[in-house]
């Protein structure tokens, strides 16, 4: 056995959550009719049918053409098909052009699936895979379980900008009401550590644990919910300039926004779009598909602020966290020390460390596993459509 060979135990339960994790794809996408599988309503969202191949083609393309030896590629198209942001592997259909993909078919993309599928599983039983190749996997099973997520998020917008507002399914991802008395806990200020440290995996933007100095500060126990949303809005809070940075002004006034995405004014009474349908607003639940511009005004209407980041990560051990992504007041920027990785693998992260807000925690959309406290999310200030909501801080 070679030294950089991973255990058979490693191999064997890396394979195991390779079926379930792409296993569960599928399962997402189930609910689905045909037409569903290749709308496109907004740039942001893409349509399933291209989250199915574009997590296929990252196997294929980055563990199986590099790595086993006489492997033949599925269809030489699908490189200019589904290779998403990699300026290293070539040129790509342009994000705003998914929705015009008729072809390849669900069908093909389903074969697709099922042929890289096997192919991994053929690779599985080799001697080609060494520790790094297994750390690829690795980052391939959580790339696929950060598109599960988008999926649920993009299934959402296309069903829930559909008129007749259509049920995704019944019983799926549900919110849990919070009536927790709204409570601030106190954190002294202090030099704490931020940052992944121990064994497992991380994304690279994690990585580089170091220390920041706090001042003191208070943290709320839960998120802001429905209801006190609501309030904000009944006072005025969409028409008041003073609550909001200059360029979530100038959104509320291009957007002419109103309220959060997927509430709908309906015989004089709230109702919000869920992946059950339309019902009726829960006001104990937390508020959900809030921009940061958005939450930044909330915060700023209560005479209050969003948690930066490093304060979110030190007093997370204190709260739940879970059902929403947080939004912090931190811009995504790199950590001490980060350093991008050579070729494709290096443009994961590290080339959108600009122009970018940091949510932490996870939603009811995240798949288990697939969150810890020091993960990074981030998204543009402007967007909704991710399951966001709203944690304050003093």
């Amino acid at each position: 056995m070679k030294a950089d060979t991973p255990t058979l135990s490693l191999i064997t339960d890396l394979e195991k959550r390779y079926i379930d994790i792409r296993n569960h794809s599928v399962t997402i996408c189930k609910p689905l009719e045909i037409e569903d599988y290749v709308v496109q309503p907004i740039i942001d969202v893409s349509p399933p049918k291209w989250h199915l191949g574009h997590t296929t083609w990252f196997f294929e393309t980055f563990v199986l053409q590099p790595n086993f030896p006489g492997y033949i590629v599925f269809d030489s198209q699908y490189n200019f098909v589904f290779n998403s942001y990699y300026e290293t592997v070539g040129a790509r259909v342009i994000r705003t052009d998914r929705g015009n993909l008729s072809r390849p078919s669900v069908a093909d993309v389903y074969r697709y699936r099922t042929y890289v599928d096997q192919q991994i599983h053929i690779f599985f039983q080799s001697d080609f895979i060494t520790e790094s190749i297994a750390s690829l996997l690795e980052l391939g099973l959580h790339h696929e379980q950060q598109h599960q997520e988008l999926l649920l998020t993009d299934i959402k917008y296309i069903l829930g900008h559909n008129p007749l507002f259509p049920v995704y399914v019944k019983d799926t991802v549900t919110d849990q009401a919070d009536h927790k008395a709204l409570e601030m806990i106190k954190i002294p200020e202090g030099v704490y550590e931020i940052g992944f440290k121990g064994a497992g995996f991380c994304f690279d933007n994690e990585l580089g644990r170091h220390q920041v100095y706090l001042h003191d500060f208070e943290i709320c126990n839960r998120l802001v919910t429905n209801g006190e949303y609501l309030q904000f809005m009944e006072s005025g809070g969409y028409d008041d300039f003073r609550h909001w940075h200059a360029e979530g002004w100038d959104w509320v006034k291009q957007t002419q926004a109103k309220a959060p995405l997927y509430w709908h004014f309906i015989d004089e009474k709230w109702m919000q779009y869920t992946l059950q349908g339309l019902q009726e607003l829960n006001l104990n639940e937390a508020v959900c598909h809030v921009n940061f511009f958005e939450a930044s005004a909330y915060a700023a209407w209560k005479g209050m602020r969003l948690p930066t980041e490093a304060e979110w990560e030190v007093a997370s051990d204190k709260f739940n966290w879970g059902n929403r992504w947080e939004w912090t007041g931190s811009a995504y920027l790199p950590y001490p020390g980060f350093k991008k990785e050579a070729g494709a693998v290096g443009e994961y992260n590290g080339k959108f460390m600009v122009n970018q807000m940091v949510l932490r925690g996870a939603s009811v959309a995240t798949p288990k596993g697939h969150s810890r406290n020091t993960y990074r999310n981030f998204f543009q200030a402007k967007l909704q459509w991710q399951f966001t909501g709203i944690r304050l801080a003093q």
